[in-house]
């Protein structure tokens, strides 16, 4: 048995800690499951659910970000994460189930997005270029994700996983530093909504 050190990180959300195990978690792409149902996919997940407060398990490229319920006290739940964690990376078992290969597909391009217009693809490219070099990493620093969902007539439609997806700042964020990123560089672009 190796001894490992998993870090927690604070998240802006009070209610999500980042744990860091100190090695790769997603090779690439990132998963948010919001139900024990959806962590059925993932033997990590699953565990973490079973808590009880669980309420949210992302997992990002090297953490994996944990949410819990109202009322719920990180100062009882965290021995039991970093327990279930310790386990499940000393033992190197994989991250999903086998059977669920299928689940690795990049997260937003199938998942009802809106549908772009092909006169509007140079625009699109650019935005997702941004979204990808500016925004993704800065996100990533709180532990969430932000995903691409589509333009139509001047709106760009973004999804908000992980920590990003329940803080009380997140909308505000998104409004304020997404959007006049965006403006900025992509004229076209006349608002940002989350979805």
């Amino acid at each position: 048995m190796h001894a490992m050190l998993i870090e927690t990180e604070s998240t802006p959300n009070p209610a999500t800690l980042k744990f860091l195990p100190g090695r790769a978690v997603m090779e690439t792409g990132t998963r948010d499951f919001a139900s024990p149902e959806e962590a059925e996919a993932s033997p990590l997940a699953s565990a973490l659910f079973t808590l009880g407060d669980v309420t949210g398990v992302f997992f990002g490229r090297d953490f994996v970000s944990v949410t819990i319920a109202p009322g719920a006290e990180w100062a009882d739940t965290k021995p039991d994460v970093l327990g279930i964690m310790m386990d499940h990376f000393l033992a190197d078992m994989p991250l999903f189930h086998p059977a669920s290969a299928a689940g690795f597909s990049v997260p937003g391009e199938d998942e009802g997005g809106f549908a772009d217009d092909p006169a509007d693809a140079d625009i699109i490219d650019q935005i997702k270029e941004l979204i990808e070099t500016r925004v993704r990493p800065a996100v990533a620093n709180d532990g969430g994700d932000i995903i691409y969902r589509g333009f139509d007539k001047g709106n760009v439609y973004l999804k908000m996983q992980g920590a990003c997806a329940g803080c009380p700042s997140s909308t505000a964020t998104l409004k304020n530093g997404i959007e006049s990123l965006l403006k900025h560089y992509v004229p076209e672009v006349t608002a940002v909504h989350a979805v």
